[in-house]
């Protein structure tokens, strides 16, 4: 069996037997999005690292409604779901756009664990990305976020986000982070924005800071070129077959998915 790695989203994956697994437990369509294929990355990534069992601890940044807490909680695991304090939220404008979750009901509105067992393992927490608090480190064997840490500012507040919630895992936990990958270019790109766009330099700058403080990250840049990645969707995006590439400002991005162990 193949072990991922930290790579680029792309095509081949949405035809493996472990995406359509979690999809069907996701209760998420066979659609090439990569959306889809974030929650199945860092599902997958944290399965073969033997992170998704009973008594394993969790811990989720910038959830909104994602269904990955449900997922996780399904599996026995004790999940801290953290978000933005709701006013601050509404302030950067994700309640207005539904994306950030007043219910922790909502996290299993698709019915994906049990009812019973999701209130007794899933928790909820006020967490700002760039400010995480002393109290959460070195209680978690896992780690993630889908798509977040480009929303915290700049790309360097994104990478330092990386950094220290590396200190919220245990030894031996695991780190499975997705974000966007800026395929236009590796020199100029959208930083110090609402969104930022990740380089292959500034992913390098981040993993070599990572080895340098003694957690392991490997990654494959690998680009594909089958049909589905040589289309790009354009804002306002939604294009109902999905999408794997979309255009952000003047550059064409992806998802990269990152996995980061902590020895």
């Amino acid at each position: 069996m193949t072990v991922l790695i930290s790579k680029l989203c792309n095509e081949a994956d949405f035809r493996t037997e472990w995406h359509a697994d979690w999809c069907n437990q996701l209760k998420e369509p066979l659609l090439p999005h990569r959306k889809y294929w974030e929650y199945s990355f860092i599902a997958q990534a944290l399965c073969e690292h033997g992170a998704l069992a009973p008594v394993k601890k969790g811990l989720g940044f910038a959830i909104g409604k994602e269904p990955l807490p449900a997922l996780f909680a399904a599996h026995g695991c004790e999940v801290t779901a953290s978000d933005l304090e709701s006013g601050v939220a509404n302030r950067m404008g994700w309640d207005t756009t539904i994306q950030n979750a007043h219910d922790l009901r909502e996290l299993n509105a698709k019915g994906i664990c049990d009812p019973e067992q999701f209130a007794r393992l899933v928790s909820y927490a006020f967490v700002d990305m760039n400010q995480i608090p002393a109290s959460l480190e070195n209680q978690f064997d896992f780690t993630w976020s889908t798509c977040s840490f480009e929303h915290c500012g700049s790309i360097l507040q994104g990478q330092l986000f990386i950094f220290n919630q590396m200190k919220c895992l245990r030894p031996g936990g695991i780190a499975v982070h997705t974000t966007e990958f800026n395929l236009s270019s590796d020199h100029k790109t959208l930083n110090n924005a609402p969104t930022v766009l990740y380089r292959k330099q500034d992913i390098d700058w981040m993993a070599h800071e990572l080895r340098r403080r003694g957690y392991q990250i490997d990654i494959d840049y690998a680009v594909g070129n089958g049909p589905l990645e040589s289309s790009v969707d354009l804002p306002p995006y939604g294009r109902p077959q999905g999408h794997i590439r979309l255009q952000i400002g003047p550059f064409v991005a992806t998802s990269i998915g990152l996995i980061i162990k902590r020895p």
